[in-house]
């Protein structure tokens, strides 16, 4: 190589490392204006804070002078199955800086952090708030003008066993059985010299017990996955010089509670505190106890832990953007780029959890009086259970990621399907014998339906694999789309999907192995004269009931077939793509009705009623794909939108409602645009992101999930290699944004006054492949 071509090299190099330096400093600027900043102090738990890493969630705020925190980490669920706060923490500083008017607490998104200052004439201080994402520790660290003295304090209200009826059973999987014997259980807690533990331990027999026996599971019983029994989950509470100055009680927010304290020895201007939580299923106590020290051990041991958590934060911003009118900030298009960052943030908080972020909640949840005030209950609360992934809400917490490269975020998600494969395909072999995975909507989080749906007053002679209820009946397709979300991570990554194929071959076996079977129940044949299966009784969602060919299951099987065939050389064998082939040939087609002249998608063939409010005619546009901007029929798709009556009369944007992603795959801007905005607007609470309640809980994680999937939409979507960018955005709405696209491809662009005035492609040799509909 000569010297000049050294010399041009070195120039290049240099050039991009200044554009690169560029864009992390403009999108640096963009995302803090993102930054949630309160210069006064909050009512209550309901105007609390996120602030969280790794798999913890706290809910933060400052009232009346006090720090609070509410702890949350992932599968911290008890023998009823409900998601259990950790506790809660308060800290408090004598002198009070706090007792001022000088007060700001800020969100940084950029560290992750909560920072807190105040001033009380010439003392000042500062409190940071930040949670390890690379190990189960929370810090709260504290910085003062003048030494102060610092106390922390752990409180629980379940320090007894607490009986629960009516409708605060909503928490657990016991809902609306009507049981004189739930409760539940104390934890224990222990203060030391200088140090407070906490722990809850689940009994042997919890509501797994219950539901495999109600189920008529227990001959297989014991091959079964049960991540109840024994599972214990708590922590510990310290801080260095601080010791154990007693005991309070009293009652916040209509729940009663108790407090153990730690004061520090003397004044001091700096002051550590730490949390340490640990989760195991574990026989022996003693076992937790040990992997309790672990984690303190290594954590102590760690070096760097707030600049390597930092340091991941900012490589998931720099993964992924989108920032709207920049320039117009607090404008309700630039609302709806800055709580796409806010919600995007609250998802990061449960990357490495061992559950997935829950569609009702997730992390975030506080005292449920504050989003419904006839719900007086403990902070524990939240409507739709704790331990239940009901698959039609959580797949849209999940989607999204794909577009924003979070592809370690799916794993807990993907996990969850993994452990539980075994109980679904058991549930097969037992009621009708025959082969395949049978997952449920309102499922367990060890794979079978919740007991309460599946219906504690039963008729005599019922399918006992069937859940005996009128929204859920037949309802067990939405498993697909989790299977389509593996398979597109190898689409979208390269990476090996290996670890899936198993669990998604497992689901469609299901489908073709039942459908025969129940076509053989009711006569002589398996297959409708044209030799395809008959998906019958079916359901489309909740809505469609007993439906003929449903066509949102339809286009599932039939996607879903064809993305495994699709696949790389290496990953199926010559008989099973044969065996593929043949079930793909046996799915029958998509039906159509005539709306007032009009050719329209119909939700199926043939239903018996409507049972719900779901607009499941457009779910071949999502999320299978199979119409939409730039592919054949878009008309069809267009006239359903406009003239069925049923889906304009269904349509909103509140909760789970998909209608702003179905507008943006179909091209209509005006549409989609208000209909994100409405999803994607401040929620009315002081978070801006916490939404709800819907139809679910809040912070609404479903709706905030299909806002975040809609604009995606708008801005880029997919046929093929085909990039097609702006399908449906306003010419008004000036945009940053960086998204991933299949085939290893990333595009960021940025459009002003209409018109696209930077785009880059990653690899480059894709550049060709993008479509620019803005012209």
């Amino acid at each position: 190589m000569t010297g000049s071509m050294i010399k041009r090299l070195h120039l290049l190099f240099c050039l991009t490392l200044l554009l690169c330096i560029g864009v992390s400093r403009a999108q640096n600027t963009e995302l803090k204006q993102n930054n949630i900043v309160w210069t006064t102090q909050s009512q209550n738990s309901g105007e609390s804070m996120p602030c969280g890493g790794g798999d913890i969630g706290l809910n933060v705020w400052v009232e009346k002078g006090e720090l609070f925190f509410y702890l949350s980490k992932s599968g911290t669920f008890d023998e009823n199955n409900t998601f259990l706060k950790l506790g809660r923490v308060r800290v408090k500083l004598y002198p009070n800086p706090f007792d001022g008017k000088d007060f700001k607490q800020e969100l940084s998104l950029q560290t992750g952090a909560v920072n807190i200052e105040g001033g009380n004439g010439k003392l000042k201080a500062n409190i940071k708030v930040w949670v390890d994402v690379h190990r189960p520790v929370i810090h709260v660290d504290v910085s003062s003008s003048q030494p102060v003295k610092t106390e922390a304090a752990y409180e629980s209200w379940r320090t007894a066993d607490r009986y629960t009826k009516g409708r605060e059973n909503n928490q657990s999987s016991w809902k609306w059985a009507n049981r004189p014997d739930i409760r539940t259980r104390k934890d224990e807690i222990i203060i030391n010299s200088n140090s407070i533990v906490f722990y809850h331990r689940n009994a042997d027999t919890t509501v797994f017990d219950a539901t495999v026996a109600h189920e008529g599971m227990e001959g297989v019983k014991t091959q079964m996955f049960n991540p109840l029994k024994q599972l214990t989950f708590g922590g510990n509470l310290q801080g260095k010089g601080m010791v154990a100055a007693g005991t309070y009680s009293g009652t916040l927010y209509h729940t009663p509670f108790k407090g153990w304290r730690l004061q520090s020895k003397s004044p001091s201007k700096k002051q550590s505190i730490e949390l340490y939580l640990h989760t195991a299923q574990v026989p022996a106590l003693n076992q937790w106890q040990a992997g309790l020290q672990q984690v303190i051990k290594e954590a102590q041991l760690a070096r760097k832990a707030e600049l390597n958590t930092q340091n991941w934060w900012r490589q998931y911003w720099n993964r992924s953007f989108i920032h709207i009118n920049s320039d117009s900030v607090q404008t309700e298009a630039w609302q709806a780029g800055r709580n796409y960052q806010l919600f995007r943030y609250m998802l990061g908080c449960n990357a490495f959890g061992q559950y997935p972020t829950k569609f009702n909640g997730g992390l975030f949840t506080y005292d449920p009086n504050f989003t419904d005030t006839a719900s007086k209950f403990t902070p524990d609360f939240r409507l739709w259970g704790g331990g239940l992934m009901t698959a039609q809400n959580q797949r849209l917490v999940y989607f999204p990621m794909l577009k924003n490269g979070d592809f370690d975020l799916m794993k807990p998600q993907f996990d969850f399907y993994l452990r539980t494969l075994k109980n679904a395909e058991l549930r097969s072999q037992t009621y009708w014998n025959h082969a395949g995975a049978s997952f449920t909507e309102q499922l367990e989080n060890f794979g079978l339906p919740n007991v309460t749906e599946y219906g504690w007053k039963r008729p005599a002679g019922y399918d006992k694999g069937m859940e005996y209820n009128a929204w859920l009946e037949y309802e067990w397709d939405t498993v697909l789309e989790f299977c389509y979300m593996m398979l597109e991570t190898e689409r979208y990554t390269g990476n090996d999907v290996k670890q899936y194929i198993p669990f998604i071959e497992s689901c469609l076996t299901f489908f073709n192995e039942h459908y025969q079977y129940l076509a053989r129940n009711r006569g002589s044949k398996a297959f409708d004269g044209a030799g395809k299966l008959v998906l019958y009784p079916g359901s489309a969602g909740e809505t469609f009931k007993m439906a003929y060919n449903a066509n949102s299951t339809i286009a599932a099987l039939q996607t879903v077939l064809k993305r495994l065939l699709d696949l790389p050389d290496g990953y199926l064998t010559n008989e099973q793509k044969k065996n593929w082939n043949l079930m793909l040939s046996r799915i029958p087609p998509i039906s159509f009705r005539e709306v007032n002249g009009h050719k329209t998608i119909a939700p199926a063939q043939a239903w018996e009623r409507v049972n719900n409010t779901e607009n499941m005619q457009f779910y071949p546009i999502f999320p299978w794909g199979i119409y939409g901007v730039g592919k054949p029929d878009i008309d069809v798709a267009l006239n359903t939108w406009k003239y069925d009556t049923l889906a304009v009369k269904f349509r909103s944007g509140v909760g789970w409602k998909q209608d702003n992603i179905f507008a943006a795959r179909l091209g209509l801007t005006d549409e989609a645009a208000k209909l994100s905005i409405f999803k994607l607007k401040d929620s009315g609470r002081r978070f801006p992101a916490f939404w709800g309640p819907g139809f679910d809980w809040t912070p609404d994680h479903n709706w905030g999930g299909s806002g975040m999937i809609g604009v995606q939409e708008m801005l880029l979507q997919t046929d093929g290699k085909k990039i097609m960018l702006f399908p449906a955005w306003p010419k008004n709405w000036d945009v940053h944004f960086k998204l991933h696209a299949p085939y290893e491809t990333i595009v960021e662009a940025t459009v002003k006054a209409g018109k696209l005035v930077d785009l880059k492609v990653w690899p480059e040799s894709r550049k060709g492949d993008v479509v620019n509909m803005l012209k």
